[in-house]
């Protein structure tokens, strides 16, 4: 992406189109923006596209799950609120989900230095934090997406005692843990960048993370099932739910 980038010119039109029909039929289904590509974007500071389509968003009144590794979605608290306030839950989902709006931040890890090696084009993590309160201290429901955990770098146990201690105090609602995936072996795909990242500046871990993913495109059962209870215990401990459904419905709160 810091090469090339296509951006969706009429994605306005095609949005606008679709909520419209989902909104007569009484559809109001949480959209997820975005679940493949983050919404903010560098090129968003002057497109304003996904501005627009909050607008839109606002428009038909659908809730909304933003994921983010950016603090330019300050920018937006101001529709967000607004979309949180005037959103219509699917009937299945009135009474389970206390808000309409959910703002969740993509954290690999919490330590800028990691962060400008695997993620280098990125907010930085201390910046991205500060992203996170601020939006819990403007009552939004925000979380974590603390994926992709990078095995034997951001996965320790020091490391995530840490980082739930941190999202905690940062006033993250949820934390979803999840391990690495990587995918391709062309010069832009993410099993290439990934390995050559640690062969440049975790030579010992390289055998590692050959032997988990030459063959295979994600560590093997063993590994996630006993990542999934490390994780699951921090969870309890901190009393931060892995969910985001289920929450209680709360006064008056945004």
């Amino acid at each position: 992406m810091e090469e090339k980038l296509s951006i969706k010119i009429n994605a306005e039109e095609l949005l606008e189109k679709q909520l419209r029909l989902r909104a007569k039929k009484n559809q109001h289904g949480i959209i997820v923006m975005s679940s493949a590509t983050d919404p903010y974007l560098h090129v968003e500071k002057d497109t304003q596209l996904t501005r627009r389509l909050l607008e839109i968003i606002l428009a038909y009144r659908f809730p909304l799950h933003v994921i983010t590794k950016s603090d330019l979605v300050i920018r937006d608290f101001d529709l967000l609120e607004k979309i949180n306030a005037q959103a219509i839950l699917p009937p299945d989902l009135e009474g389970r989900l206390a808000h309409k709006v959910f703002i969740t931040f993509s954290f690999s890890t919490i330590d800028d230095s990691i962060g400008n090696i695997f993620e280098p084009s990125a907010t930085p993590p201390s910046v991205r934090l500060k992203t996170l309160q601020a939006a819990a201290g403007n009552g939004f429901m925000s979380g974590v997406s603390m994926m992709p955990l990078l095995p034997f770098i951001t996965d320790t146990a020091e490391q995530l005692e840490t980082m739930f201690s941190t999202f905690k105090s940062a006033g993250a609602k949820y934390i979803f843990p999840a391990s690495l995936t990587l995918f391709g072996n062309g010069h832009a795909d993410s099993k290439t960048l990934v390995m050559r990242a640690i062969e440049k500046h975790y030579p010992h871990l390289l055998d590692k993370y050959r032997n988990i993913f030459t063959k295979y495109d994600q560590a093997p059962y063993s590994y996630t099932d006993e990542l999934k209870r490390r994780t699951q215990l921090l969870n309890e401990k901190y009393g931060i739910p892995e969910r985001l459904i289920f929450f209680p419905a709360a006064g008056n709160e945004k």
